[in-house]
């Protein structure tokens, strides 16, 4: 029982309190921007929803991480999980900056990530993989459309996502070269599907 608990403790951890990092954030050199109302509203809508892309991927690598019997997997996705608790502190510290909120339906994305990742997991490590793969790469597609949306003044939104984004391309280069196997196209497209139902709300809820 103890990966579930301390499934537990991050979930609680996740949606509840405030993330620290351990690392910097990226966008401490930059001062923040003068934007505009709108600008401000579009930036913060934009770093919401990657808030919530950082929730998710605390509850898919604890979810394959509590069901892998393979320590060394187990301990390289821990590992994934802290670097994606950095994420998780700068983009909340990106949403105070702009004066705005995480989604309020935080709590709903990290149980249906927990699932899925719950699932790629009791499939076998290189589907848990595999999975980790395409959800990376779909989300540094994601994050790279936000680099060309997010205003041009808004620096330190961009470092983050830049930042972030260079990390998401190594976590899937890392699952891919440990062994993940393709997932077949329905899934990924099922995948894609569901992503863009969660990054539409998110940006407004």
């Amino acid at each position: 029982m103890d990966p579930f608990l301390c499934a537990a403790d991050t979930a609680l951890r996740t949606l509840f309190a405030q993330p620290h990092a351990v690392e910097a954030s990226p966008a401490e050199p930059f001062a923040e921007a003068a934007l505009n109302p709108a600008q401000k509203r579009l930036a913060g809508a934009l770093m919401r929803v990657n808030h919530v892309g950082e929730v998710c991927a605390q509850a898919l690598y604890t979810a394959q991480a509590a069901v892998t019997r393979d320590a060394r997997l187990r301990s390289h996705l821990l590992e994934s999980a802290r670097e994606e608790t950095d994420h998780l502190a700068w983009t909340q510290q990106r949403l105070d900056a702009l004066g705005t909120r995480p989604s309020l339906l935080n709590p709903l994305w990290f149980a249906g990530a927990f699932a899925l990742g719950l699932v790629a997991a009791k499939v076998s490590d290189r589907v848990s993989l595999g999975f980790v793969v395409e959800t990376e790469n779909q989300v540094a597609e994601h994050l790279q459309s936000h680099l060309q949306r997010l205003p041009a003044e808004d620096l330190a939104s961009r470092a983050v996502v830049s930042r972030m984004k260079d990390d998401e391309e190594r976590h899937a280069a890392h699952a891919h070269d440990t062994g993940a196997v393709a997932l077949p196209a329905p899934a990924r497209l099922m995948m894609k599907m569901a992503a863009k139902v969660m990054t539409t709300t998110a940006h407004y809820v």
